[in-house]
């Protein structure tokens, strides 16, 4: 057993693991932290991206012993770790934007996203599926995660007003034939 020194998600965490236990395993298991998926254990999917100080990684692709000493955020810290703290912009951007379908890739599409708009805060179509390209999902087609990474993008910008492209009457719902808008219930 190997002991390391790490902060997850803003809290410090002194723990024994086998030198061999993934980051992603020691997140899961020892932290509790299962919004962190494992997916195909090839580091082809990317649903278990979470930062390691403060850059994108695939955390089946890191050793816990390599996270010594170093700052890890999961999903759930993303937004902080205060109970009743707003999401995200980007979190918020994919629930707006139905830029998510059965959200196993989610997690990973959500953390490689604030990734990529932390180096260009304002990318085009073709550059956020060139950002997002080492996270698959099965079910969606991309269209609205693009949509929602640009919301968000003009959100975190400050001019989310002015972006026609990030406006929730732009999602793509023709495939969602059994997308139906709330009906008022009367009392």
């Amino acid at each position: 057993m190997t002991q390391i020194n790490v902060r997850v998600d803003g809290a410090s965490y002194v723990d024994d693991v086998e030198p061999r236990t993934l980051l992603v395993h020691y997140l899961r298991e020892q932290l509790g932290k299962v919004g962190t998926v494992v997916g195909c254990d090839t580091s082809n999917c990317g649903a278990c991206t979470v930062h390691l100080d403060g850059q994108a990684v695939k955390s089946c692709t890191v050793l816990a012993v390599q996270a010594d000493g170093c700052q890890v955020t999961t999903i759930e810290g993303i937004a902080g770790s205060e109970p009743g703290a707003a999401l995200h912009p980007v979190q918020r951007a994919f629930h707006e934007m139905h830029g998510l379908q059965c959200g196993f890739c989610t997690p990973g599409m959500i953390m490689a996203s604030i990734d990529l708009l932390k180096e260009n805060p304002d990318p085009s179509d073709d550059e956020v599926r060139e950002g997002i390209e080492g996270n698959l999902c099965r079910c969606t087609g991309y269209q609205n995660i693009v949509r929602a990474v640009r919301h968000a993008a003009a959100e975190m910008r400050g001019d989310a007003a002015d972006d026609p492209e990030a406006s929730p009457a732009e999602v793509d719902t023709a495939a969602s034939e059994h997308v139906v808008e709330p009906v008022a219930v009367q009392a």
